[in-house]
């Protein structure tokens, strides 16, 4: 689907910070643009995607990326946010919580920041595993509640384990929450059938949905299906037959999906490119791109020069698009890298990530980055 793509530089191997934008975002928004434009308030029922039902048009294809119902997935705010609404809902602060390092900053705030503000001291309510089997240990110490596990790790790109952890979390009685930031669009996931308790994502990575793109939320059935449960309520989560009586409606009735999640109604600006990427995954499926991401890291490991060192880990099973490698007197490699035309990510003093995505990444991508790592 290269063709599909607009992207900068000669060669992208970004995704995994921000995907290069599909060439059909411009009509999309061109059209949203286009039907405020002409029908104004109308638009909310009228036009090629009324904006009322406009999140429910990302639904079936999301639920189709991370294998679960339709009625289980919601395409709506960003990651953090929909993380503290999780939280909201699914901890109770009778005990503490369990997250995987190296964590990503923003999960790592979102914590200590929730504990804080539910009256528990993050140092003493927040734990830090290394492993799955320092899982195992900390939950049966009974000290915890609810684990926040990374599904592929930012840094390394290590992928987790789901169903041992569903299985673990189970046998001791804790919630699953996962961020799936560099999972989504990376690998096949199957959230219903492993029974994730919950997940939250952002878009704007492997699914190419723009800078700050909406985000999006898994809640399994179990959970999204009990409307008795507690949340952090708005409009756009009230059952839609009665959305639009406002002052009528003096109650919050949740619908009975991860709907009722929402707070406010779509941003239709943000929404419109991450329906233009979900189409080009629906057109490929999650399938063969996993199966072409192996073919294509794989390839690139087998090229890299002695003297580099992979730090993502080596078994193709663990590893996703993106590979970590740490390059000795690295500090011309930024310059190297933009002479060629090679846009990844540079963490000085030596660290490289860079992610093969099959999308729109081939053999010429890796060539052109192998070149470069064997230049002195």
């Amino acid at each position: 689907m290269r063709e599909q793509f607009v992207l900068p530089g000669r060669v992208y191997l970004c995704g995994h910070s921000l995907g290069p934008m599909p060439r059909r975002v411009p009509d999309y928004l061109h059209e949203e643009l286009t039907a405020w434009q002409q029908l104004g308030v109308a638009a909310h029922f009228r036009g090629c995607r009324p904006w009322m039902y406009y999140h429910t048009f990302a639904r079936e294809p999301l639920a189709r990326l991370v294998g679960a119902l339709p009625h289980e997935v919601v395409a709506m705010n960003g990651l953090t946010t929909n993380l503290h609404l999780m939280l909201a809902t699914f901890y109770s602060a009778r005990a503490g919580i369990v997250l995987d390092t190296p964590t990503f900053p923003s999960d790592r705030y979102a914590l200590q920041t929730h504990l804080a503000y539910r009256g528990r001291d993050p140092q003493t309510h927040l734990h830090r595993i290394a492993s799955l089997d320092e899982l195992d240990d900390v939950l049966a110490s009974g000290k915890v509640e609810l684990a926040l596990l990374a599904g592929v790790n930012f840094l390394t790109g290590a992928v987790l384990d789901i169903p041992r952890a569903v299985a673990l979390c189970r046998k001791h009685g804790v919630t699953l929450g996962l961020d799936l930031a560099h999972a989504v669009g990376n690998l096949p996931l199957a959230l219903h059938d492993w029974g994730v308790d919950f997940a939250v994502w952002c878009s704007y990575k492997y699914l190419n949905a723009g800078p700050g793109a909406v985000a999006g939320a898994f809640v399994h059935e179990r959970h999204a299906r009990d409307t008795s449960l507690p949340r952090l309520g708005g409009w756009w989560g009230n059952d839609p037959a009665t959305r639009f009586r406002m002052h009528l409606q003096p109650d919050f009735v949740p619908v009975p999906s991860a709907d009722a999640w929402q707070l406010s109604n779509p941003p239709i600006f943000a929404l419109a490119p991450l329906l233009a990427s979900l189409e080009l995954f629906d057109a490929v499926g999650m399938k063969r791109l996993r199966e072409r991401s192996l073919v294509l890291t794989e390839q690139f490991l087998t090229q890299l020069p002695d003297r580099v060192t992979l730090l993502s880990p080596r078994s193709a099973e663990r590893r996703g698009n993106m590979v970590c490698l740490q390059v000795p007197d690295g500090a011309d490699l930024p310059a190297r890298l933009e002479a060629a035309g090679v846009v990844c990510d540079f963490r000085p003093p030596d660290v490289v990530r860079a992610a093969f995505c099959p999308l729109y990444n081939d053999e010429e991508d890796i060539d052109a980055l192998i070149q470069v790592l064997h230049e002195r």
